[in-house]
């Protein structure tokens, strides 16, 4: 078994060879607007998991994930010759791709934070000028008759 330092420096050589690889030497349009995010290794350093995103090719249109995803099936074979060749190992790990859902749901987090956000700061205009419904104390203190008894 490897050490954890030596598969995340392994992962980390590999994002790097992978993202320059379909950048320069895969030609493929499909791989125009995929980006390599990160990269996890077994404790063996057999296999490797690239998680990937794709973008869009302008802000409103929608990426498209399936072309991208056999895109990077068809170039796994010629990505991992061009990984074994770069790495200098004994083993080139297999690679396995997966698309990187965390963008998507960072976008969803940041978007129920911003609703909770405005809720606030409506909650605070209504609070500006309320008054208590009962007494403007509500606890109960003992009056002046019962604490001289």
């Amino acid at each position: 078994m490897a050490d954890n330092a030596r598969a995340a420096r392994m992962a980390k050589r590999i994002q790097t060879i992978v993202a320059s690889a379909i950048e320069r030497d895969i030609k493929d349009r499909r791989l125009e607007f995929v980006t390599i995010t990160d990269v996890t290794m077994t404790g063996d350093l057999h296999d490797a998991k690239v998680f990937y995103t794709v973008r869009g090719a302008s802000i409103e249109e929608e990426p498209d994930l399936e072309a991208a995803a056999e895109a990077l099936h068809r170039a796994r074979g010629q990505l991992r010759k061009i990984v074994g060749q770069q790495l200098g190992v004994r083993f080139t790990p297999t690679l396995t791709y997966s698309i990187d859902t965390v963008p998507e749901a960072s976008a969803h987090m940041e978007a129920l934070l911003d609703r909770a956000r405005k809720r606030d700061e409506e909650l605070a205009k209504l609070r500006e000028g309320a008054v208590p419904a009962g007494d403007a104390d509500p606890y109960k203190t003992p009056s002046k008759s019962e604490s001289e008894e």
